[in-house]
């Protein structure tokens, strides 16, 4: 008996031992989460620049850290190093390109006659047949193609990339952003910046106009890039202000609020939506949608830039200087891809194979090439006009394009 009790007891001992040091390795894994989280937001927020305590832990690969990196100015500096996957966990994106002609899908900016935002149905499809572009046939099916596997045969598709669960993505942010001597200008599939959800931004999508193809953005601004991987064409916590201003009818179903902090733009300096911290529309952003004031982050006041109430509602140019090699994936195409693939938005999208080595012979980047040569014709390109904005030469640019 005297055996039994005694085995009991240390049983009971080992057990409440067991507890006492679970419990303590849980309140020092909590404790040191905790540090570490806060020594990331103290060294950015001392400086008014990237708290990385702020990106989405749905989207992260891994916790985010701080590097040393090079801005494209060539000054060395302390980047905010965040490795997000294809699409953050519970985001519902979609749809795109509708089915047929009796569906709705997302939404479209066109640029050509009777220019505008649309929601991408009969009516918009039909207005599109009439000025020469054909997205349906006679039973009116929609040609949708998936151009992460396929390239269109059609003069006109909708594209719709399907997903890469596999897709990894490694974005550096300046954690202290440096004002530029001048703006860059941002033109198609620019890099914008990251969002707190984790998601990639990037300027317009290549214009129908240029490549006969709809690249189609769901109702919240955004789509999968023909490398897999998912990214925003819009400020998506802001765009309902765009469809009430642009009357379309469209919703995005993600939390809108027009004074929230959005983004941290690819030079480090904070988006916000359309208003500031007083409900009002600033009066006094510069040329990129930007100013300096007070913000809830910031109320001692710092420069940010704002979303728009017209689409696409991003910043139209960068005011500070970004870090070199800021976007790479581990896709096989598409922007930011290391293996070779098709370029800067896949195929049909973008770059054909064959550009990337002519952007490495000219010595730009392929988002550079792309936007100078959607900037200047397409299809129909003025080689004079598009080497004059890449600042070579138009022999140069004619040897480097591929036939």
């Amino acid at each position: 008996m005297k055996t039994k009790i005694l085995y009991n007891g240390i049983l009971v001992s080992m057990a409440l031992t067991l507890t006492a040091c679970s419990q303590l390795a849980e309140q020092y894994s909590v404790e040191a989460a905790n540090d570490t989280s806060q020594t990331l937001k103290t060294a950015s927020t001392a400086n008014g620049g990237v708290d990385m305590t702020r990106i989405s832990q749905d989207a992260l690969v891994k916790a985010p850290e701080t590097v040393d990196c090079t801005l494209e100015s060539g000054a060395a500096a302390k980047c905010a190093k965040i490795v997000v996957k294809h699409q953050p966990d519970n985001l519902k994106i979609g749809r795109f390109c509708p089915e047929t002609l009796d569906d709705k899908g997302g939404v479209w900016n066109w640029d050509g006659e009777e220019s505008g935002l649309y929601r991408i149905d009969e009516k918009f499809l039909t207005m599109l047949e009439t000025q020469g572009y054909q997205f349906y046939d006679a039973d009116g099916k929609v040609n949708i193609v998936d151009v992460r596997t396929t390239q269109p045969t059609e003069n006109n598709a909708c594209l719709s990339a399907s997903a890469d669960e596999s897709v990894e993505m490694t974005i550096l942010l300046p954690l202290s952003p440096v004002k530029a001597d001048q703006a860059t200008s941002l033109g198609t599939v620019a890099k914008v910046g990251l969002a707190l959800d984790g998601v990639p931004i990037f300027a317009d999508a290549p214009s129908v106009l240029q490549t006969g193809h709809m690249p189609a953005l769901d109702t919240c601004g955004g789509h999968i890039d023909p490398g897999g991987w998912y990214h925003w064409h819009a400020t998506s916590t802001d765009i309902n202000s765009v469809f009430e201003h642009e009357h379309v009818d469209a919703s995005c179903a993600l939390e809108q609020k027009a004074d929230a902090l959005f983004a941290y733009a690819f030079d480090g300096y904070p988006i916000y939506g359309s208003v500031d911290s007083d409900g009002k529309i600033p009066t006094d952003l510069d040329a990129c949608n930007g100013h300096t004031g007070a913000t809830l982050e910031n109320p001692k006041g710092g420069y940010h830039y704002h979303a728009s109430t017209e689409f696409p509602n991003l910043p139209s140019c960068l005011n500070g200087v970004v870090a070199k090699d800021n976007f790479t994936t581990t896709a096989k195409q598409g922007i930011g891809a290391q293996g070779g693939g098709p370029g800067a938005g896949g195929p049909g999208q973008g770059l054909p194979p064959g550009f990337d080595t002519a952007a490495t012979t000219l010595g730009v980047s392929e988002t550079e090439l792309l936007s100078a040569i959607m900037k200047n014709g397409g299809r129909e390109l003025d080689t004079a006009a598009a080497a004059k904005d890449l600042g070579v030469t138009e022999a140069a640019l004619k040897a480097a394009l591929p036939n």
